[in-house]
């Protein structure tokens, strides 16, 4: 998309460069069976929090309470020592308190990962245009609030950071994109088909750009971890498809083989 060409290189450039960072992921899905948070997210959140606390840059992950048992069930399966800043939907203070904490910290670069955000009537709305706010603490507040430098993943319009994008595009090119657009915007925009793949473009465009992060971000960006977490969050947290709304270790009606073949590709050219 020519609208925005360019937004993983520079968002590389300016993540290369960090000192401590805060992500922020979970998409809740009301209509599954069993309602969870989607399996998008979460995975490509850890993986690329646990690659960057292996370089030695302190990472944290913030979300809501009905998305915190996938997203905590993803970190523990990255392996890597990440702190979860988990909030409660309606519950403002939380909000103004993980400000100043991530403040506090020294928190240099924000990155949110398929996590939605309001559209231009002040609600979070999902594909179906769906208001969400009932289970979607407004953590693009958190991601606006502080001096960071702002990097947003998304695959369909309604996440956070989507407000970059010309304010008519969304609404030409995606069923419901009037009503779902987001209306937040970023510093550095990565548009993918899927936003787990955002995060591993963006781990392997590190590895290229800091060869002495390279051989620690490898392990990460590796097709059977990505497999095993996802299988995670799906076994111990109940996470769902986002497409299928059915609790499966697929992403976006994709599976392992899918998802594997493109990590190695990327972890081909991470490795120069």
């Amino acid at each position: 998309m020519a609208a925005s060409a360019g937004g993983l290189p520079s968002a590389a450039q300016a993540l290369a460069t960090a000192k401590s960072v805060g992500l922020i992921t979970g998409f809740f899905v009301p209509r599954a069976a069993v309602p969870a948070a989607e399996t998008d997210g979460p995975i490509g959140t850890a993986l690329l929090a646990a690659a960057l606390a292996a370089c030695g840059v302190p990472a944290r992950v913030a979300v809501d309470g009905p998305s915190a048992k996938v997203v905590r069930a993803a970190i523990d399966a990255a392996g890597q020592p990440v702190t979860l800043d988990e909030v409660s939907v309606g519950v403002r203070t939380d909000i103004d308190r993980l400000i100043d904490a991530w403040e506090a910290v020294g928190i240099s670069h924000a990155v949110s990962i398929e996590r939605c955000g309001r559209s231009a009537d002040g609600r979070p709305r999902n594909m179906r245009g769906l208001d969400v706010s009932a289970w979607t603490a407004p953590l693009e507040d958190l991601y606006s609030a502080g001096s960071w430098t702002r990097i947003a993943v998304g695959d369909g319009g309604n996440e956070i950071g989507m407000g970059r994008l010309p304010a008519d595009l969304i609404a030409r090119t995606v069923p419901n994109g009037a009503a779902i657009a987001c209306v937040v915007p970023c510093d550095h925009l990565i548009v993918a088909g899927v936003s787990n793949w955002g995060a591993y473009g963006l781990m392997a465009a590190l590895a290229v750009l800091r060869p002495d992060w390279r051989s620690t971000i490898a392990p990460f960006l590796n097709a059977e971890l990505d497999f095993a977490v996802t299988r995670a969050i799906v076994e111990r947290a109940g996470a769902v498809d986002g497409v299928t709304a059915r609790p499966e270790a697929t992403v976006d009606g994709l599976g392992p083989d899918v998802h594997g073949a493109l990590i190695e590709e990327l972890a081909r050219i991470a490795a120069g």
